[in-house]
């Protein structure tokens, strides 16, 4: 029932920005914490950023350059990146908690998007 879609992935150059989204139906989303992940290839899938109840927070490595906030509707999620490094590359993975709980765990959440490719080239 509850659908995660993501969007907004392509190719830049270091320093260059990106916007993803994340789109969500299904279930009572005005309350759902949301977060981010990203994953290589052969590699588990690490926290990025959430946002929740609590606030927001982010991973050291993308702290001062990604920001992650919601549309009014609160029916989407967006990630604002900046002065991206070939580092960032990725499949980049939204995640949504129905409690609203959050966290930076992938077991903190019950639903997960497809992905969207992130790939930054020096």
């Amino acid at each position: 029932q509850v659908q995660l879609v993501e969007s907004g992935g392509g190719s830049v150059q270091t320093g260059g920005s990106l916007t993803l989204s994340c789109v969500v139906s299904g279930g009572s989303r005005s309350r759902y914490a949301m977060a981010w992940f990203r994953q290589t290839p052969g590699k588990e899938r690490i926290f990025v950023a959430e946002t929740s109840w609590g606030g927001e927070s982010y991973a050291d490595s993308v702290k001062g350059r990604f920001t992650i906030s919601k549309h009014n509707d609160k029916n989407t999620v967006y990630l604002q990146m900046s002065s991206l490094e070939p580092e960032d590359t990725a499949t980049y993975v939204c995640a949504a908690d129905r409690s609203g709980r959050g966290g930076p765990w992938t077991r903190d959440y019950d639903y997960w998007g497809q992905g969207t490719q992130v790939t930054v080239s020096s």
